[in-house]
Order: C-alpha cells, then sequence, then structure tokens
C-alpha cells in the first residue's frame, strides 16, 4: 500500500465567539492550566485525504506543523470516517451512532434535495451528543466552525447549536444563525465577506484560542471544525479574481500550505497558554478528497468523497495527550471508526455516557492510549441509494451503497440488486481484486448482517417520518 509512513523516521527523532480579535492570544508568563480535569479539542478538517498530509503521503505536499503534532502522538492507519459526505460524517462524530440511523445519508441541503433523498432536515437533538455529555460534567464548551447538521439555505426550522450541549458557537452559512463576517451571501465564501476565504482558518483559530483563554481555569471541549480543505481554493485577492482556476493542484497546495501554518499557530497558542499538557487533541477529516488529483490525495486509495471505496471513507487520524499517550506510536492493526471516538474519550475523560443508548462505536480508548486492540464488532456505511446522490463521472469510482467491514474483509453490496464486491484490505487496499467468489458463507454472513441492519433502520425512518 502506498501509505509512506515516514512517521518511522521523523517521530524517532455563539455570541462572544461572534467578535473578531487581531492578536487572539497574548503571551502568558509562566502559564498553566488550573483544571486537573483534560481538555479535548477536536479538529475536524473538511474534505482532506489521507494524501493531504506528509506524515503519510509520498512527499507530493508538505504539511509540517501537522506532522509535529502526529510526533507527539499516536497515528492509526485504519482509521475510517462514518460516512462518505459531510453532514452524515459530522453527525456519526457527534454522536456514536451510524447516521443511517440518525436519519442523515448525505449532505444537508434544501428542503427538497433532503427529501429527494430520503433524509431529515436537520439532526434530532433528542440523540445523544458527545458536547453535552461533556458539558454535563462541567466542560465549558464550544463549537468553532462548519456545522452542516441542519440549519441554512431554506432550513429555518433548525435547532440551535446550543440545544446539542455547547455553551458557545459560531458557524458558516450551513448552519443556524451563521457568523455575519463569514456569511455576507448564502455560499461556503463571498467576495463581501468582512474576513476573506482565505482568512477563514486563521480566524477559526483565532475564535478557538480566544474561547480556550477565557476558559483556561477550567476544563473545556472545542470542536474546531473548518471548511479548509474543502473547494474553492481561494488562497488569495488575485485567484479569487480568476474563479476558472480555483480547483486547480497549485490553489490547492497554496491553501494547504495556509492550513498548516494556522494549525501551527494553534499549537503554538496552546503551548504560551499552558494548556499543551493537559489537551488531548484528535485531527482527522470527515470524509475524502474531491477533487483527489490523479488519486495523489488518497495515496493511490480507490475513489474519492460520496464512494464507499477507501478512497471515500479511509481518513488520516492523530491523536496526541502528551504524557499520556505514547509519542511517536503508528497503530497499523487497530481498526477504529469516528462513532468510536465518542465512547473511548468519555473513558478517558471519566465523563459519563447517556444510558439506554444503542451506540454503534465502541471503546477505543486503549488503542487511544497506544495499545493495538482487534475490533469486536463491525462497521457498515450507507450512501447512494438513489438517483439524487452524488454520482461520480468515473465509473469504477462509484461504489454500492451498502459495505461493511469485519476483521480485515470489506463488503460491498446494493440492497436492489445483485452486485457483491469482497476484498481483502490486507492484501489488496486499492480493493482492485473482488474475491467474492471465493468466499460464499462470508459474503453470506456479511451481506446478512448489513442487509437486515439496512432493513430495519429503513422501516424504523419510515415510521418516524409518519
Amino acid at each position: 500500500m502506498n501509505l509512506r509512513l515516514p512517521l518511522t523516521g521523523l517521530l524517532g527523532i455563539g455570541a462572544t465567539l461572534n467578535s473578531h480579535a487581531e492578536n487572539a492570544v497574548k503571551p502568558v508568563d509562566n502559564a498553566k492550566q488550573t483544571s486537573s480535569k483534560p481538555n479535548v479539542l477536536i479538529i475536524y478538517t473538511d474534505d482532506m485525504g489521507v494524501g493531504d498530509v506528509s506524515f503519510l503521503n509520498n512527499g507530493w505536499v508538505q504539511t509540517p506543523n501537522i506532522d509535529l503534532l502526529a510526533r507527539q502522538g499516536v497515528v492509526i492507519t485504519n482509521y475510517y470516517t462514518a460516512a462518505a459526505v459531510s453532514s452524515p460524517s459530522r453527525a456519526g462524530l457527534t454522536t456514536g451512532i451510524f447516521p443511517l440511523e440518525l436519519g442523515i445519508n448525505t449532505f444537508l441541503h434544501t428542503r427538497k434535495h433532503n427529501a429527494d433523498c430520503e433524509q431529515n432536515d436537520f439532526l434530532d437533538p433528542a440523540f445523544p451528543s458527545m458536547a453535552r455529555s461533556f458539558q454535563a460534567a462541567g466542560y465549558r464548551t464550544a463549537h468553532i466552525g462548519k456545522w452542516h447538521m441542519g440549519g441554512g439555505r431554506d432550513v429555518d426550522d433548525a435547532p440551535q447549536i446550543t440545544r446539542y450541549g455547547f455553551d458557545e458557537y459560531l458557524t458558516t452559512y450551513e448552519g443556524p444563525d451563521p457568523d455575519p463576517a463569514i456569511t455576507a451571501t448564502d455560499w461556503i465564501w463571498s467576495p463581501q465577506d468582512s474576513v476573506k476565504r482565505w482568512q477563514r482558518t486563521e480566524y477559526f483559530v483565532d475564535k478557538t484560542l480566544e474561547f480556550m483563554e477565557r476558559n483556561r481555569d477550567r476544563a473545556f471541549f472545542v470542536n474546531l471544525w473548518p471548511d479548509d480543505m474543502h473547494t474553492p481554493y481561494v488562497p488569495d485577492a488575485i485567484v479569487q479574481a480568476q474563479n476558472s482556476t480555483w480547483s486547480t493542484p497549485r490553489n490547492f497546495k497554496a491553501v494547504l500550505k495556509e492550513y498548516d501554518t494556522q494549525i501551527g499557530r494553534l499549537l503554538d497558542g496552546m503551548k504560551r497558554l499552558g494548556l499543551d499538557k493537559n489537551t488531548i487533541i484528535i485531527f482527522t477529516s470527515d470524509n475524502g478528497p474531491m477533487p483527489y488529483y490523479e488519486q495523489q490525495r488518497t495515496n493511490g486509495l480507490r475513489s474519492m468523497k460520496c464512494s464507499l471505496y477507501e478512497g471515500g471513507i479511509r481518513m488520516p487520524f492523530i491523536i496526541s495527550w502528551p504524557e499520556h499517550i505514547p509519542a511517536g506510536k503508528v497503530d497499523y492493526k487497530s481498526v477504529v471508526c469516528s462513532v468510536d471516538i465518542y465512547p473511548s474519550l468519555c473513558a478517558l475523560t471519566g465523563v459519563k455516557m447517556p444510558g439506554n443508548v444503542a451506540f454503534s462505536g465502541e471503546d477505543m480508548s486503549q488503542v487511544f492510549l497506544g495499545k493495538a486492540q482487534e475490533r469486536t464488532t463491525d462497521l457498515m456505511w450507507e450512501f447512494g441509494r438513489n438517483d439524487f446522490f452524488y454520482r461520480h463521472p468515473v465509473v469504477e469510482n462509484n461504489s454500492p451503497h451498502l459495505a461493511i467491514r469485519r476483521g480485515d474483509m470489506k463488503l460491498l453490496i446494493n440492497s436492489f440488486d445483485d452486485r457483491v464486491e469482497l476484498y481483502n484490505l490486507q492484501k489488496d487496499p486499492y480493493e482492485q481484486h473482488n474475491i467474492a467468489e471465493k468466499y460464499p458463507e462470508l459474503v453470506e454472513s456479511m451481506r446478512e448482517r448489513v442487509t437486515q441492519w439496512w432493513d430495519e433502520r429503513m422501516r424504523i425512518n419510515a415510521v418516524t417520518k409518519q
């Protein structure tokens, strides 16, 4: 597999947030956090593939600050997002539940789009929320950046982000009550925004550090969810005027370089505040990249965003917690998913999870502490069930709409025809050799499991909408 992993070498050596601060963090002498509870920071990059970070790729782009974070913690190479596109991925992370069970199947858009794709208009706040659990345990909580779990466009009845357990929030046009500094129009950016497209990650980092500085005396939980590395790639005013060139590799590289710079500034700011030692940092991505530049952004993995092949759901993953999590460790064995993050972080911090909930994830806290662990449950995905979903122009990139991983084996099927694909990801990570005919009993077992899950959830979702 083309996961370069030069880690072996590298590692061996709401309302309060709605004002922009030019210098969010000032130097603090002998700064030290007063709370003994660990803080939590989840950096959820938008549309970043495994090939977009230089600690995993073949050197086509460099991300020295993200690499530094990787050197400080554990990297998991078999990490998956819960969905191949934004909204369900974010909902799965937030709740610890597979998105199909939440009634969110693809990116949330207009009411008509949502109805065509047979999904709800927003994440029901009655579901569990990781932030709400931390809030109940006394943490100060903030969401900063892209939301995309309800609100925006013509969906004007989406719950406020505070309903999900956040004390404060700042979000984009794809959420309720968007920040006017970055939403002059109802799109991902506008030339009229006071914070320009190329300044947005800097703006989100400013707001994150500002929140951390105000809450240094108690534990906090922060979502930092930038909208880089999502298109369009607008690194400066000149490119802004040349809108036909927004998605070129050159502009992508410029935006990625700035994104990496801002991650470095975030880490430096936390150090100045004395928060670098007692903060659990998770760095990952919501789904695969688009475009993928001849698979450079996926390290050769098949397909990209909006596909259940590996390029759409296999993500970069780092967890760092100095003095608790070993530095410089790469876990090639454990299989982890974003739905595991909720129970795992609760286990690490002692935060109580809600009872009587059938969570999809499992406690992988020992993996996060650097100890490889075998997964005991299947991972399952659903995307693209009808003609309203995104279809790749390259036919080979369009996966079946159901997938299940069990051990090293991954099965992809459709619920409406006889298409069956089975891959041994240990031997064939690029999903080139369909071995379904060699393992009929395994295929039947995995097919029965994912089909039963699909049928049950579709029935429940249908009843819920009546």
